[in-house]
């Protein structure tokens, strides 16, 4: 796959020209971004900042780093959206999108059982009911703060 038929690698290419929801936060190795057409303001996306396909092609480093951004995208989402667990998922199975990524879903409190669990990935492809980009910078604004302190 050659990275422009990766949206992953393509948004990469320009980094400098992303929105901030685009590029939340950034290292060497990973890049968090706010998932796009999505119904759940929050959901971010970790993703390592070269194309891989499959977690065994991480590197030492950026598995050595996995986890404490993991932790730290969950710390920071229970401070900006006030969510007590934040899940962790990885598939890479959509088209255009086996770029390996990791989705960091805020859990909310009060809600329905029918977005609980796996059943969450039926807020992604929400069309209309997707959340603003607007919403997504403002957010990424405040997520950026949360994990500088």
């Amino acid at each position: 796959m050659t990275g422009g038929e990766c949206y992953a690698c393509a948004r990469e290419g320009e980094f400098e020209r992303l929105p901030a929801y685009q590029r939340i936060a950034v290292d060497e190795h990973w890049r968090v971004v706010h998932a796009v057409d999505c119904a759940l303001p929050g959901w971010l996306v970790l993703l390592p900042r070269r194309h891989l396909e499959s977690m065994a092609e991480l590197s030492d480093a950026e598995a050595a780093s996995l986890g404490v951004w993991q932790v730290r995208l969950a710390r920071a989402l229970a401070v900006v959206t006030g969510c007590r667990k934040a899940y962790v998922a990885q598939f890479g199975e959509a088209e255009g999108f086996a770029h390996v990524h990791f989705h960091v879903v805020p859990r909310g409190e009060e809600w329905p059982v029918e977005w609980r669990g796996p059943r969450v990935f039926g807020l992604l492809g929400a069309g209309e009911r997707a959340v603003p980009v607007e919403r997504m910078d403002e957010l990424a604004g405040r997520l950026a703060a949360a994990l500088g302190e």
